[in-house]
């Protein structure tokens, strides 16, 4: 998805930690990338030694930076995260001028960035991100009363992006949008977007029990009738949850087949019984369109009680990616 995005204009790489970071460098991504996380003092050589520019709001770890830039000879570059009123990362913004001033005479660290974060620009009351925008113009006209100026500025998300033209500054933080999906039911995406993410499986079994069988563990679930049941190899350690939660259905052949039995590590069991023919190896969707159905992740994480990001992020790193 980073060089999706690089070789269509992107200009940056935001990521969430350093190991994230080192991975893209090692897949051979050179742009930029910036961690927005946490990253400890102890990380320091590491992070410059793979061109990786940190989110700042520490002095402890301004000051690790800045003696691993020493050490090696290269700039620690660095962008500030300011708290608007997310109570998440960052410096409050009467905090902000005092660290400035003293953290940017250290040697070898580079303040080339400066940004906050939304909490509720996906909402349909705007006046809490307005507030916040307002915050963090304040804090970027105090530094420049003392003649500080950032390379880059930023604080859209991609609900902001879409809904708070001022909040663009001159970068922003395009995220779940770029994958098609939606910030919120109050914040559509623009025509011409789709979900990037289909998510399938096939059917590794096929099987006919009588009435009064038992399926999964626990038997929570016993057949009412004979009822042909089959196997999907997908489970929790997947993504795809067991509880207290979970899917309600998948597609196969083009109809929904609801979820029986308790979801295991790596198995999952399907009533079929009303699509005639299913057999080994049909393509079962969990997310995405099949025949004149389809799952969306927002539909999901209604199921679940949750939102169409946690959804996708769930999906592990042991089910192939094919692009």
């Amino acid at each position: 998805m980073a060089q999706t995005a690089i070789n269509n204009g992107a200009a940056f790489c935001g990521v969430a930690s350093l190991n994230e970071a080192v991975r893209l460098r090692k897949a051979g991504v050179d742009a930029p990338i910036l961690i927005l996380g946490y990253t400890p003092g102890w990380q320091a050589r590491e992070a410059l030694l793979h061109d990786v520019t940190i989110t700042l709001y520490d002095r402890d770890v301004a000051r690790s930076f800045s003696r691993a830039a020493g050490d090696l000879r290269r700039a620690a570059r660095a962008h500030i995260k300011v708290d608007t009123g997310m109570g998440r990362l960052g410096l409050l913004p009467d905090q902000v001028l005092a660290f400035v001033e003293e953290v940017r005479g250290l040697p070898g660290l580079e303040l080339e960035g400066i940004f906050t974060h939304f909490s509720t620009a996906d909402a349909d009351d705007l006046s809490y991100a307005q507030w916040q925008l307002g915050r963090f113009q304040g804090v970027l006209s105090g530094l420049a009363d003392i003649g500080v100026a950032f390379r880059y500025v930023h604080c859209a998300n991609s609900a902001a992006l879409l809904r708070l033209p001022d909040s663009r500054f001159n970068m922003v933080r395009l995220g779940l949008a770029m994958y098609g999906l939606q910030p919120s039911p109050a914040v559509a995406l623009p025509v011409g977007f789709r979900p990037a993410l289909t998510w399938k499986t096939t059917v590794a079994q096929v099987k006919v029990l009588s009435p009064g069988c038992f399926v999964s563990y626990g038997n929570t679930y016993c057949t009412q009738s004979e009822e042909t049941i089959a196997v999907i190899p997908v489970g929790y350690a997947d993504g795809f949850r067991r509880g207290p939660t979970r899917w309600n259905a998948v597609l196969i052949r083009g109809q929904r087949a609801p979820i029986v039995g308790c979801v295991c590590m790596d198995q999952t069991m399907i009533n079929v019984t009303h699509i005639p023919g299913v057999r080994v190896g049909d393509e079962v969707v969990l997310i995405g369109p099949q025949g004149d159905d389809r799952i969306t992740a927002e539909e999901a994480a209604e199921w679940l009680g949750t939102i169409n990001y946690e959804v996708v992020s769930e999906i592990l790193a042991r089910v192939p990616r094919v692009v």
